[in-house]
């Protein structure tokens, strides 16, 4: 997968969705595996603003994805 800017959680959600079934894996799979409730899969996926952000981050994780954190460059601003 290449990097993409996720500048919106309607994005983040968008690519974990497409993650999750390049993978092969239904959200009841990520619920299980990740430990958290199917809700909280669905709303994440969804975009819902206030998900929480560990459990964002190990469920990036569990999908073989990364957060990197940069500085904007000048174009970005």
């Amino acid at each position: 997968m290449v990097s993409l800017k996720i500048t919106d959680t309607k994005t983040l959600g968008e690519l974990l969705r497409a993650q999750r079934k390049a993978l092969g894996l239904t959200q009841l799979d990520m619920a299980g595996v990740g430990n958290s409730g199917n809700r909280f899969i669905v709303e994440l996926e969804a975009g819902k603003p206030t998900v929480q952000f560990q459990k964002t981050l190990d469920t990036l994780n569990l999908l073989g994805l990364e957060m990197v954190i940069r500085e904007k460059t000048s174009g970005d601003l």
